[in-house]
């Protein structure tokens, strides 16, 4: 991503600062090496992108693998901090956290959804474990983000960003999880996960949904899955 990416993230990012003008708070609480993650609510499929532009350091995220395969696209998603990844359950879910542990031990910095996927309806939904475990494991702080208005300047189904409107990114102080206990405790991940979110949500100021977002589900196995309690990793 070496060459790519610097060059790439030298443009976009004064490009995107300039046409959105987004409004950035707390951006003096962020670690300026060292591993660290970002976790954020997650409106709109720019929130990838507000993110990079709005920090004050190099941040990576998985994306799709998909993206990828034509070039301009190849070249924007690399530019952004974007990493390939096949999305899935099973081993594809496990590489992909490979992929972010391996970030997280070369002192990189990596952004994620703790809720899983985008929210349709602006409500806050509650997290997935996940993201807990990456910093249980590594050891890597966590820094809330609170997105704000990205669901307006790019709402679901939108193929092009809207000028008319602006957004704001805010950033909360880094949260050491260590005092909840191992990564492999269910416990300490819930609990963990808890604290995240509380902090997100006093960012984002959301309405709380109080349930788990699940991605609708296309099949009659998917649906029975979904029907049984089941801890959401």
């Amino acid at each position: 991503m070496g060459l790519t990416y610097a060059l790439g993230r030298g443009v976009l990012t004064p490009l995107a600062r300039l046409i959105y003008r987004p409004r950035v708070e707390g951006k003096a609480t962020v670690p300026r090496s060292g591993a660290v993650i970002f976790a954020s609510n997650h409106l709109s499929f720019i929130d990838s992108i507000a993110i990079p532009v709005a920090a004050p350091r190099p941040v990576h995220f998985l994306a799709k693998s998909s993206y990828f395969e034509k070039p301009f696209s190849r070249w924007f998603f690399t530019s952004i901090g974007a990493i390939a990844v096949k999305r899935g359950a099973g081993q594809a879910a496990l590489d992909a956290l490979d992929q972010q542990r391996r970030l997280l031990d070369e002192g990189s910095a990596v952004a994620l959804y703790p809720e899983g996927t985008r929210s349709l309806d602006g409500r806050l939904y509650k997290g997935r474990t996940g993201v807990a475990f990456l910093a249980l494991q590594t050891g890597a702080p966590v820094v809330p983000v609170g997105l704000i208005g990205t669901d307006k300047v790019m709402p679901v189904g939108a193929k092009m960003p809207s000028l008319k409107h602006r957004i704001t990114v805010k950033f909360g102080e880094p949260i050491d999880l260590s005092h909840h206990g191992p990564a492999e405790s269910g416990r300490a991940r819930r609990h963990a996960t808890d604290e995240i979110m509380a902090a997100i949500h006093a960012l984002s100021g959301q309405e709380l949904a109080n349930a788990y977002n699940e991605v609708p589900a296309h099949n009659t196995i998917e649906r029975i899955r979904q029907a049984l309690p089941h801890e959401r990793k």
